[in-house]
């Protein structure tokens, strides 16, 4: 009779999946290392495949993305997540793909914001209202002191619930337009959408600025505007090339093939890289398979 593995419950406070991640980067690993994502068109949508193998532990997330189960009541990411052990290969634990998803996306985003943002970051425009609007919420509570939200959405029914959410969480919350960025100190955009949200060139120099929603090269959240006037930040340059819309469709293409490009963050936690206060700090995250398995370490360690 097999073992019946166990399922791990995704519960991590928002500073304690921001610690996992940091952490693994100071120990070292190379984030330009990580394997690609596989992608197969299905018929509901995409279905993800991401492995990642690290000294002490082997994981895989095999994620689908259905793109009509928000209209069905249904979460738009679903998945799981199984961990084994790297020295023999035993399954150890799994967990739930989209949980894990929405706990690691923010948390990588704010270690990232934790060196861009403003020390004194007060108001964060937020676009989009899903899963990932809330997660990167709490995140950026975590490492920036926020006194004000704005929530930008296509929608004004969730849209005025997160404003109630955050209002709960003692923010001064409103919903507001694109322009708001004009007064942002962070923004984050956490949407599905395929074309630029607002105006680049309304974000304001001292603004720190993550693009989170896509994965795919013809995808993009921010205009080019943005991007060429903004110091620009990723998971790792191998990843961006393959899947980064937000910056390929601005023409950061070429570069990278000349073998240069945005720093990633691995050089930023480990203070190599720098960080200039006359021009917005662009984060784009595409999501990588290593997060995951740090996440679903960090979840095993304090499960035992």
């Amino acid at each position: 009779m097999t073992e019946q593995l166990p399922t791990i419950a995704v519960a991590l406070t928002p500073i304690e999946a921001v610690g996992a991640i940091e952490r693994t980067l100071l120990a070292g690993l190379d984030p330009e290392d990580g394997p690609p994502r596989s992608s197969v068109a299905v018929p509901a949508g995409e279905l993800l495949l991401m492995p990642a193998a690290g000294a002490s532990h082997v994981g895989v997330k095999i994620a689908g993305v259905a793109v009509g189960n928000p209209a069905r009541g249904l979460p738009r990411i679903t998945g799981s997540y199984l961990l084994l052990d790297g020295p023999t290969l035993r399954p150890l634990a799994l967990f739930d793909g989209a949980a894990l998803t929405a706990v690691r996306t923010p948390a990588v985003t704010a270690v990232a914001m934790r060196r861009l943002a403003v020390p004194d970051a007060a108001h964060l425009v937020l676009f989009g209202t899903g899963p990932q609007a809330y997660g990167h919420l709490a995140a950026m509570l975590a490492v920036r002191p926020l006194t004000r939200l704005t929530v930008v959405a296509r929608s004004p029914v969730p849209a005025r619930a997160l404003v109630e959410h955050a209002r709960s969480l003692g923010l001064a919350a409103t919903t507001g337009t694109a322009d708001a960025v004009t007064d942002a100190d962070i923004v984050v955009c956490a949407t599905t959408a395929r074309t630029p949200l607002f105006d680049g060139t309304l974000v304001p120099a001292h603004a720190a600025v993550a693009a989170v929603g896509s994965h795919e090269p013809t995808a993009r959240e921010v205009d080019t505007a943005l991007v060429r006037r903004s110091a620009v930040y990723v998971e790792a340059r191998t990843a961006a090339a393959r899947e980064a819309g937000d910056l390929l469709v601005a023409g950061w293409d070429e570069t990278f093939e000349k073998g240069s490009g945005p720093t990633n963050l691995a050089e930023l936690v480990r203070g190599s890289a720098a960080v200039p206060a006359d021009r917005p700090r662009l984060f784009k995250s595409v999501g990588m398979s290593w997060q995951d398995l740090a996440v679903a370490v960090e979840l095993h360690r304090r499960g035992r």
